[in-house]
């Protein structure tokens, strides 16, 4: 049996996508929480190709940056410095598959739909006719902005006519070209090399490709896909609208069928990369994004925006929180209107309650901060509880410190902790106490300023108020000329003398 050819693919996201009406490129307007541009790049993924070109334009650094979270190991960046259309794009990215010998998958970075057993159906039926050149298509009863394909004498594909450059006669033709295409890198590139910007647009179409291989004798076949949505592209704001409502759906199914509770599916927005455990209950309102892990038997009340969190079974989230980038051990409690940042890891059973905000804490099990606290840069042990007002005071307006609060640990309300400092297991710190040097094992610790009381204040200081609204209004004092005009009532005496 034969050894398999390479794999490489192409992927085109250099264009500007001046319908979306944006000064931002096309490819890094988001769809459920991730760039287009990350879609196709990831359906790439699991067909492992040797080599993948991303060929970028406008914007190209920040695009970069989006496709650096694909699933993808090496990708290569090819700029497109100046847009001559989709042919002139492919051949940008001859350098980078100049040792290369394979077939090359051709796709677009607005075509966030397309799946991998797409992309491998294509690539099989391109290996097992042996082609040079396979392209997909699809049949619309009103193909509008597609090219048509257009079929010789004996049904091969002779040629593909963009719906600007196509006759009446053309225009009535239904099957169109979607913009996938497997090729051969040694017919391909060559063949770039014959396009003409002969067509109303003044471009090198990729399209005109398929007219050089027929005519050349090159083994052109064609590959009709059933599923017309996988090849809707993005081409304007009311289009991602639809699709970002159509995917919502697709995905709030998917956990539905898997054993997900959502109280209102129409307010849930649940990303692609979202994972939910069975028996798990998703109020109205809640956002899940980014690579949100959420264990089995959890509620998550309503109003919650979860990104890249990892949550634990038998989490309850309350009401209006928030959690970026953090860890939640099962069995936790959190919220209402709770805040926790990145590199916030909490062991199981920690409660965290209302106006609690977190970042970089690691918190121990059973431990808990239920008002009014912020933990920022410190390291609580098991079974400590911290009182409401609590905060550790970590920047000093030039770096950030660190608090460690050992086990069992008692701290009182309205506490500061200065970093650095630590507070030994078993200690407690008195309320009010402003935390500076550390606090040994088992130590109480108190800061604050001796109760003063003096008896009677409140009586006085009423008597007081009440004669001063009683007393009659003081009469007026005499009047009195000011200095400034005695005194020059004094320099006309002394011209006259």
């Amino acid at each position: 049996m034969p050894t398999p050819r390479p794999l490489g693919a192409i992927v085109l996201a250099a264009g500007l996508g001046t319908r979306m009406r944006s000064d931002r490129a096309k490819v890094l307007h988001q769809l459920g929480g991730r760039p287009l541009v990350r879609y196709p790049l990831d359906a790439l993924a699991p067909l492992a190709p040797a080599r993948v070109a991303l060929v970028v334009g406008h914007q190209a650094d920040t695009v970069r940056a989006a496709a650096a979270d694909a699933e993808l190991a090496d990708i290569r960046m090819v700029l497109q410095a100046e847009q001559r259309g989709t042919g002139h794009a492919v051949a940008c990215a001859a350098t980078a598959f100049a040792d290369f010998t394979g077939d090359v998958l051709i796709l677009y970075g607005d075509v966030p739909r397309i799946r991998p057993d797409t992309l491998r159906a294509l690539v099989d039926a391109h290996r097992a006719d042996d082609a040079d050149l396979t392209l997909a298509t699809i049949c619309f009863a009103v193909p509008t902005g597609y090219g048509r394909i257009i079929r010789g004498a004996d049904g091969g594909v002779t040629r593909i006519v963009e719906e600007r450059d196509a006759t009446a006669a053309e225009r009535t033709v239904t099957e169109a070209n979607p913009g996938l295409y497997c090729v051969r890198s040694e017919v391909l590139f060559p063949l770039l090399g014959e396009l003409r910007p002969d067509n109303a647009q003044g471009e090198l179409y990729l399209t005109d490709l398929i007219a050089l291989a027929a005519r050349a004798g090159r083994r052109v076949r064609a590959l009709r896909m059933d599923r017309i949505d996988e090849f809707a592209g993005i081409n304007t704001r009311g289009e991602l609208a639809r699709m970002e409502a159509s995917l919502k759906a697709e995905v709030t199914g998917h956990w539905m069928e898997e054993g997900v509770t959502f109280e209102d599916p129409a307010t849930a927005y649940v990303g692609p990369e979202v994972v939910i455990g069975r028996d798990t209950v998703i109020g109205p309102n809640v956002v899940l994004r980014g690579r949100t892990r959420i264990g089995a038997g959890c509620r998550l009340d309503g109003t919650a925006y979860l990104v890249d969190a990892t949550v634990g079974d038998r989490v309850h989230v309350r009401f209006a929180t928030v959690i970026e980038g953090a860890e939640i051990g099962a069995d936790a409690v959190i919220g209402p209107f709770a805040r926790l940042r990145p590199g916030t890891r909490l062991a199981e059973r920690v409660h965290l309650g209302n106006f609690v905000e977190t970042k970089q804490a690691v918190l121990g099990a059973g431990t808990k901060a239920n008002h009014l606290t912020y933990l920022g840069d410190c390291e609580v042990g098991p079974d400590t509880n911290v009182g409401a007002g609590t905060i550790t005071c970590n920047y000093d307006g030039f770096a950030k410190h660190r608090t460690r609060i050992g086990e069992r640990v008692q701290i009182g309300s309205d506490t500061q902790l200065v970093a650095p400092v630590s507070v030994g297991d078993d200690a407690y710190v008195g309320a009010g106490t402003t935390v500076t040097r550390d606090v040994a094992a088992g130590a109480l610790v108190v800061s604050r300023v001796p109760q003063r009381t003096v008896p009677g204040w409140v009586a006085r200081r009423r008597a007081q108020a009440a004669a001063a609204q009683s007393a009659p209004p003081a009469k007026p004092g005499p009047v009195t000329k000011p200095v400034r005009k005695r005194a020059a009532v004094k320099r006309r005496a002394r011209r006259r003398s």
